[in-house]
């Protein structure tokens, strides 16, 4: 196998931080140069060849903004299908990602090599229930950060039994943790703030990712950060973010956290224009809420996987919007008693924690007795009795709350009727908004509001 090419192009490492040595870490760079109206943005970027993905993480590197890098595995790697990604590469079948538990850790090691360092630190993305495996491989090639979850990867992604992926994540965790041992600090990221990617209520997002953050505490893991999907209401994201930011600081019992925002997951707009508009509006809501990190979305979203340039396009299209809006100061949080999101989340989170003093134990429990149930989500633990909607307002909001400890704050609305049409309309609905001919009434509004 030929060795990647060469050349990282120009060393973006801030003064402040050393050449060499050991680095401070992934979350100490974030939220050294994210928050307080600043922002620093991550791709989403996989490939299967070695010399691909390091011109990718070199491009992200060169970027007209303030970059972490990301190596995203294939869906082979994220089931276990080892021999299946071991046969792609032998007859060069390319792959929708970074095989690295199957490519040799020297040819990792020469990908990252002159590229990685403290002022580009790079994380790895996987979507795996059982990451064990990948998590010995990252810690043997000193690749320090990572995310995921043992209820988001597990959940949405395919039939691995929640208890298995518990267990699981359990001791993935602590052997990331082992890495502090070699002067490392680790990094772990919740992807519970992105469950199913649309109609899962913000409370819920909201409760799933402290829940997995305080999972990913107890198991050794001190350096975090939590995740918020964009959603279909830019008041109703503002809320949820600081109802997140509000439970962190509550709950957890480290200061080595930070937030981070994705570009909306569901249905992208199909124009260029719709998805600059949306990407940008996204970019708005993490300096306004005062995240630390936002992963892109790009122009190709709805059509195909994008190329490198298009990557590179959407992280200095969001930086650019980033250090506009980072002008003016940001809008201070709703961190009002009366915060819906706020008070939702925080019943879910601590009924769940009063289930069980483990909280491996306690989600099990949450989900078994529909503490925890995500709507539309068909994997056999989730009892499936919730459901949601958009109201006319843009809001996500509770259609049925099954048996979630809520009832007390949440009056579902009468009459709500869910057909096959609605949920069509709601799922096309951020589509339908950023695609639409801009008119000077629409162009006024708040980005994404109705």
């Amino acid at each position: 196998m030929r060795p990647p090419a060469s050349g990282a192009g120009p060393d973006r490492r801030p003064a402040s931080t050393p050449a060499g040595g050991a680095s401070r870490g992934f979350g100490a760079f974030v939220r050294a140069h994210g928050g307080n109206g600043r922002l620093v943005v991550q791709p989403r970027m996989g490939f299967s060849d070695p010399a691909a993905m390091r011109a990718g993480l070199a491009a992200t590197r060169a970027a007209a903004a303030r970059t972490v890098g990301t190596i995203t595995l294939d869906a082979h790697t994220r089931v276990g299908r080892l021999d299946a990604a071991a046969a792609a590469l032998r007859q060069a079948t390319p792959l929708n990602g970074y095989p690295v538990v199957t490519h040799p850790p020297a040819v990792t090691a020469q990908v990252l090599d002159g590229i990685r360092s403290p002022g580009f630190p790079v994380q790895v993305r996987h979507g795996s229930a059982r990451p064990v495996g990948i998590f010995r491989a990252l810690a043997a090639l000193g690749l320090d950060a990572s995310e995921g979850g043992p209820v988001s990867y597990c959940l949405p992604y395919g039939r691995t039994p929640l208890a298995e992926s518990v267990t699981q994540w359990a001791t993935a965790c602590e052997l990331f943790a082992s890495l502090r041992e070699t002067g490392r600090e680790p990094h772990l990221e919740t992807f519970g703030g992105c469950m199913l990617g649309q109609l899962c209520p913000p409370s819920l997002l909201v409760a799933i990712s402290v829940l997995e953050a305080l999972f990913f505490l107890r198991h050794g893991v001190r350096s975090l950060s939590v995740s918020y999907a964009q959603q279909s209401c830019p008041e109703q994201d503002t809320e949820a973010i600081a109802a997140l930011r509000r439970l962190c600081a509550e709950l957890l019992p480290t200061d080595d956290w930070h937030v981070v925002v994705y570009t909306y997951m569901g249905v992208f707009p199909e124009t260029e224009r719709g998805a600059r508009r949306l990407l940008a509006s996204s970019a708005e809501l993490a300096v306004r809420t005062g995240a630390e990190r936002l992963v892109v979305k790009t122009v190709a979203e709805s059509r195909r996987i994008p190329t490198v340039q298009e990557n590179v396009d959407a992280l200095e299209l969001a930086a650019a919007t980033a250090e506009t809006a980072g002008r003016t100061a940001p809008v201070p949080l709703p961190q009002s008693a009366d915060n819906p999101t706020y008070q939702e989340a925080a019943a879910l989170v601590h009924a769940v924690l009063d289930l069980h003093p483990d909280l491996s134990r306690a989600l099990l429990l949450a989900f078994r007795r529909g503490y925890l149930d995500v709507p539309y989500c068909l994997h056999p633990d989730n009892r499936g009795l919730t459901r949601s909607y958009i109201d006319p307002a843009g809001r996500l909001c509770w259609a049925a709350t099954g048996r979630l400890p809520i009832s007390h704050l949440v009056r579902p609305r009468s009459g709500t009727r869910l057909t096959s049409a609605t949920l069509l309309a709601d799922l096309t609905r951020v589509r339908t908004h950023f695609d639409a001919p801009a008119t000077p009434a629409v162009a006024s509004r708040t980005p994404g509001g109705d």
